[in-house]
């Protein structure tokens, strides 16, 4: 059966990480649904659009193998504002299951509700100063338990590899990665 995950979007979202995110695991066989917390069509961080498959409210009831947040500002306030998204994360959370976040996100959303309690964690450099600065980490990708945090556009293929690693075993990243001309 194929690993799942919701790749969750609003306006505001920053496209690159969305895109990396989506794309990435899609290469990897992973069934991704792209769940907008506003209206199916979203108008990203820089202005591009981007259609979800669905809106957030219609995956409530579904189990995902992980819930990945990209960033982006106001994106970012959206998801975290998102009643029916924060459900499914503290869900997610509870059930030792997979959950990420990149760039705004982890302190926007994950820290504000309490998903980052007690996890080393990283975001965007500019707002790492939000998270608990005993647990701040500075790499690029950082690995705690399950949930795992990235710091901005430029990570996010190292992100969404991550994921796949976590996901779909060492192999199929290495096999994705060469596949999209990554350096590993």
């Amino acid at each position: 059966m194929a690993r799942t995950a919701l790749v969750p979007i609003a306006d505001g979202t920053e496209e690159i990480e969305a895109a990396c995110i989506i794309d990435t695991l899609r290469r990897a066989g992973i069934e991704v649904t792209v769940a907008s917390v506003d209206a199916l069509q979203v108008t990203a961080s820089r202005g591009v659009k981007i259609v979800a498959d669905r809106l957030i409210a219609d995956c409530v009831a579904r189990t995902y193998d992980c819930i990945a947040l990209p960033g982006g500002m106001p994106g970012a306030e959206h998801l975290r504002d998102s009643a029916p998204l924060i459900a499914k994360l503290k869900e997610q959370k509870d059930a030792g299951r997979l959950y990420a976040a990149i760039c705004a996100s982890p302190a926007v959303v994950l820290h504000h509700h309490g998903l980052l309690k007690g996890l080393k964690a990283t975001c965007f450099p500019a707002m790492q100063n939000q998270l608990d600065p005993k647990r701040v980490c500075r790499e690029r990708v950082v690995v705690d338990g399950h949930c795992v945090t990235s710091q901005g556009p430029a990570t996010a293929i190292d992100f969404a590899l991550k994921l796949v690693e976590l996901l779909a075993g060492t192999d199929k990243a290495k096999q994705v990665a060469q596949a999209m001309l990554v350096a590993t």
